[in-house]
């Protein structure tokens, strides 16, 4: 049977025989199933024309459409997509400003007329909606027993965009791979196409992303530098609690370049779990690994290329090359005064120089002596790893050998040589999550007091930095590339001239630039009716607002405007605004001024000063969260303030 679709099969109102099946995974390119090529309303106008108009899924003044989407045919595996066109008069929300925006660093933005949202709804949530569309539907009151889609929870994904081309992905809900639902990275392909094709500018989300406890924002910006979204192209967009670019980079980079080796002999005198664990992995490694970047970094990129059920040799010794002019025997023999060699240094990091010194006692071949130490390098010789690295001080290659008869109790000595040795011990893909989390919450987490010194002492801080860095942003379409094209296109945004005066209008921040076409004969009385039409269409203050000049040129409205100005130039127009209901900021004016160093609202709990009204995060107050919010609260400075004027006769 095929998945979502079925759900609503009996229904009479939900027959949909000749709608039209969308492949998946080539939805949003350019073609499927439109060829996108306008501004970014022209292009959802363009692809809702094929969508199957629904009723009842939406508040009154919205309009919604929907699309079959096929994931596989063998099994058979359908995904509704539905498109919502929500008008600012039909929105349920008493804020119209939106919140998102506001936490992202667009709260300057003006409000749009229109907001898109594009949902792919569970599979209970499609049939919540189909089972109350059927069992509410009164053809004598059609409007009775309407749903609003939008404000349903349980969607796999949900993304809304502006009309203005910004936008913010809301939630990802994925599954595990195999399941009967989309994988968390099948989505994310499928709302970058979307962003791209539709040429969306830049889209914001919030990345609170778990897996199995782990947060990925901190376990994928130690592993690989970014966010789990960095895939597909997202990066840091706002920090919370007073973050910046720098700072969240300098932290990242902090916690990757933590030494290994120091890091082991730290944890090793309480916790011996975590030198098995470095051993276990350096051992599967082909490449030494140095740092607690590079482990974590290994760690996920063979998590992606393990088979869920199947494991892989954990400790499989690599054999010395053999294809070579000494015989096996030899390269055996001159292995082990290696070895011992290494042994009498007391498991302490030597210099290639002083190994092949203390091994020419006993082999005078210097040729076989340098052939295998070129080949010893993070082998596994008997019950010892033979370690090898660059030190980053003298540039000098370093050996250093490691008992790892804790990690393999069980398993007999091994000597290299030419033969194959059977493996001692398989790493599943569950003991490797296993592990990952194990170092996530001993390293990362839950530092112990071992760790609270020296260079270990930044970890604390640069984890808590990395968590309070949630917003990300992606830029799709800049100004560029949209005025790409045959016609003749422009950049144009406006100011208004109402009763503060041009200079005063110049100094608040401008509506992005909007990309308008033209006729390669237009003049410029045309240019501002195309100039109205679109800023009227976008923005809600906006809907009167009649250009009245050009900024910084003086033209007439009969010149022809590609004499005058160049293709994809930007251009300022000047406007005045006669209606002015609905001009009033309804925005939240609070002032913030936190001791973090926070000025805006960042979408974390916030608490005000009962004097001064100014506004602060509560954990930077030491407030915890999970306490209440207390009735009564002074500011530090207020507080202070108080105590000095009591102090006065």
């Amino acid at each position: 049977m095929s998945s979502y679709l079925d759900v609503g099969g009996g229904c009479r109102k939900r027959r949909r025989g000749g709608e039209r099946v969308f492949k998946f995974k080539s939805f949003g390119e350019n073609g499927c199933p439109v060829e996108f090529d306008g501004s970014f309303r022209d292009n959802v106008k363009a692809l809702v024309k094929y969508g199957h108009l629904e009723i009842n899924l939406c508040n009154d003044g919205a309009f919604c459409w929907s699309f079959q989407l096929e994931v596989h045919r063998h099994p058979p595996l359908h995904v509704l997509l539905f498109v919502v066109e929500e008008p600012i008069q039909a929105s349920s929300s008493i804020n119209l400003h939106c919140k998102h925006c506001q936490y992202v660093g667009w709260g300057h933005h003006m409000i749009c007329n229109k907001k898109y949202h594009f949902l792919l709804p569970s599979k209970d949530t499609v049939a919540a909606c189909f089972n109350c569309d059927e069992a509410n539907f009164d053809e004598s009151n059609p409007d009775k027993g309407k749903l609003n889609l939008v404000e349903l929870k349980g969607h796999i994904m949900h993304g809304v965009f502006h009309s203005n081309g910004f936008g913010h992905l809301l939630c990802v809900n994925g599954m595990e791979i195999g399941s009967d639902q989309l994988a968390g990275y099948q989505i994310m392909e499928f709302w970058d196409r979307l962003c791209a094709g539709l040429q969306a500018r830049k889209v914001s989300l919030s990345d609170t992303s778990k897996k199995r406890g782990m947060e990925l924002r901190l376990l994928y910006g130690v592993a690989y530098g970014h966010p789990w979204f960095g895939r597909w192209g997202y990066r840091f967009g706002r920090g919370c609690y007073g973050v910046n670019q720098p700072i969240h980079q300098k932290a990242i980079e902090a916690i990757q370049g933590i030494p290994l080796c120091l890091l082991n002999h730290h944890l090793s005198i309480s916790n011996n779990d975590i030198s098995v664990i470095f051993s276990r992995y350096q051992a599967l490694s082909d490449h030494s690994m140095v740092t607690l970047g590079d482990l974590f970094h290994f760690m996920l990129e063979l998590r992606a290329r393990l088979p869920k059920e199947n494991s892989i040799d954990s400790c499989n010794p690599a054999t010395v090359e053999t294809n070579c002019r000494w015989s096996p025997k030899r390269v055996e023999a001159a292995t082990r005064v290696i070895v011992e060699a290494l042994k009498n240094a007391e498991f302490r990091w030597v210099s290639r120089q002083e190994v092949r010194d203390a091994a020419r006692a006993y082999i005078g071949d210097t040729g076989l002596l340098d052939f295998v130490l070129k080949s010893l390098g993070n082998h596994i010789v008997g019950n010892y790893l033979v370690r090898r690295c660059l030190n980053p001080v003298t540039k000098v290659l370093e050996y250093c050998l490691e008992d790892i008869s804790t990690v393999f109790p069980n398993s007999e000595a091994l000597i290299m040589n030419n033969s194959k040795a059977k493996p001692r011990c398989k790493i599943t893909k569950v003991q490797l999550m296993k592990d990952i989390a194990y170092l996530y919450k001993h390293i990362l987490k839950d530092q112990k007091p071992t760790l609270s010194t020296g260079v270990f002492s930044a970890i604390p801080m640069a984890t808590r930095i990395i968590l309070d860095t949630k917003f990300l942003v992606k830029e799709y379409t800049d100004e560029k590339l949209s005025v790409k094209g045959n016609s003749f296109k422009l950049l144009c945004t406006v100011i208004s001239r109402n009763n503060e005066g041009i200079d005063e209008g110049l100094k608040k921040p401008m509506p992005p630039y909007e990309c308008v076409s033209l006729n390669e004969n237009a003049n410029f009385n045309e240019l501002k009716q195309e100039v109205e039409k679109s800023f009227r269409e976008v923005y809600w203050r906006l809907r009167s607002f009649v250009v009245e000049t050009v900024l910084n040129m003086s033209v007439k409205g009969s010149d022809l405007v590609a004499g005058s100005v160049e293709m994809g130039q930007k251009l300022v127009f000047i406007g005045s605004n006669e209606d002015r209901m609905g001009m009033e900021d309804s925005g939240w004016t609070g002032i913030v001024d936190c001791l973090c160093g926070a000025k805006e609202d960042d979408g974390e709990r916030l608490i005000s000063c009962d004097i001064c009204e100014v506004w602060q995060h509560t954990r930077c107050v030491r407030i915890p969260n999970n306490e209440e919010i207390p009735h009564v609260f002074l500011c530090k400075q207020c507080e202070e303030k108080i105590v000095f004027l009591s102090s006065f006769p």
